[in-house]
């Protein structure tokens, strides 16, 4: 090959990696539009935290709460407080659904306290609540949004979002994925032995969602019960030194006790938190596209998940089942975003 030939050669392959690299740097800069509904809880305080740390990445259209982990009330005064622990009452919050679709309401006092949270004061937030209801909010956003371009992290049972797919199921088309937290397969439920606590709240809301087409990730039990609190994730998030970190630590130190003794765990989940993370850093999980389905029959089946992890029934996939996760790299990354609040 000529002098010229070879310069020619390396010319050439220059430019289509500085292409490349232009692109994958658009990519790794492009905002997620991002609507969290969720039911706080603990968990969901520490997601809430994660996600209003990391504007550069998600860009929180809004707060939608739903009753879950405690009444409607208290997981709408809980999401605000978040929002103010995170400076960030720029951010809107709208209360949803006070009950489920079909079934007799339950909380999970026992695991979050009569307040939804535990090893912290709480107070009332001094900014209030929109005054429009999350399931309009949700169709009136989602109508609006530019094709597939919505994420919605669900963090509680899904009822806001089933009611406003039920009222305008064209709302689909703003959709571009839902991750939920929630569902158990391998690991055992966390309410029932085979249900997790958000299916099992609302089984018929899940069930709507699962029906309707939208991209779903699932980010069940089998992957947060993989992702602990131990003392030194702990001591990392306390050596921050700033309000966001004690609260947190305040909060999980508090939190995990129920589900350390209950399981025998050498730590505790933050379950909710995944979800965040998973947004986040996509490439600290894995897992597979599955046939997913939620048991809505009364009995001890009961809003279990079922996910053909082998594809026995060979029927179309309609979910990715998160199964692995990176807990270290979970807690980097958390503790590296709490670091960057008061």
């Amino acid at each position: 090959m000529s002098r010229f030939m070879r310069i020619f050669h390396h010319l050439i392959r220059s430019v289509v990696f500085l292409s490349v690299l232009s692109i994958s740097s658009v990519h790794a800069a492009e905002k997620i539009d991002l609507i969290i509904d969720t039911d706080p809880g603990a968990d969901d305080v520490v997601a809430l935290l994660l996600a209003l740390a990391s504007p550069e990445q998600l860009n929180v259209l809004g707060i939608t709460t739903v009753a879950g982990n405690v009444r409607l009330d208290k997981t709408s005064r809980n999401a605000r407080l978040a929002r103010e622990w995170a400076g960030r009452e720029d951010v809107p919050v709208y209360a949803g659904a006070p009950k489920p679709l079909v079934r007799t309401p339950i909380y999970a006092e026992n695991i979050h306290g009569q307040e939804g949270v535990t090893g912290v004061p709480i107070h009332e937030p001094a900014k209030g609540l929109e005054q429009a209801n999350a399931v309009n909010y949700l169709i009136d956003t989602l109508r609006a949004a530019k094709p597939g371009s919505v994420t919605i992290a669900m963090l509680g049972p899904q009822t806001n979002l089933a009611l406003a797919l039920v009222q305008a199921p064209d709302i689909t088309k703003g959709i571009r994925e839902v991750v939920v937290m929630g569902g158990a397969h391998f690991n055992g439920g966390n309410i029932t032995p085979v249900a997790e606590f958000n299916l099992y709240a609302d089984p018929h809301a899940a069930d709507v969602v699962l029906k309707s087409g939208v991209k779903l990730v699932y980010v069940p039990l089998d992957v947060t019960h993989k992702i602990l609190t131990s003392d030194q994730r702990l001591k990392q998030i306390a050596s921050l030194g700033n309000q966001a970190g004690k609260l947190v630590g305040d909060i999980l130190n508090e939190y995990v006790k129920n589900d350390m003794a209950h399981y025998g765990l050498p730590g505790g989940p933050v379950h909710d938190a995944s979800v965040i993370a998973y947004l986040l850093k996509p490439e600290l999980f894995s897992g597979r596209e599955v046939n997913l389905v939620v048991d809505t029959r009364e009995g001890p089946t009961f809003g279990q998940t079922i996910a053909d992890w082998y594809d026995t029934l060979k029927q179309p996939k309609n979910a990715f089942w998160v199964e692995n996760g990176d807990a270290q790299g979970f807690f980097d990354l958390l503790t590296a975003r709490l670091g960057r609040l008061q």
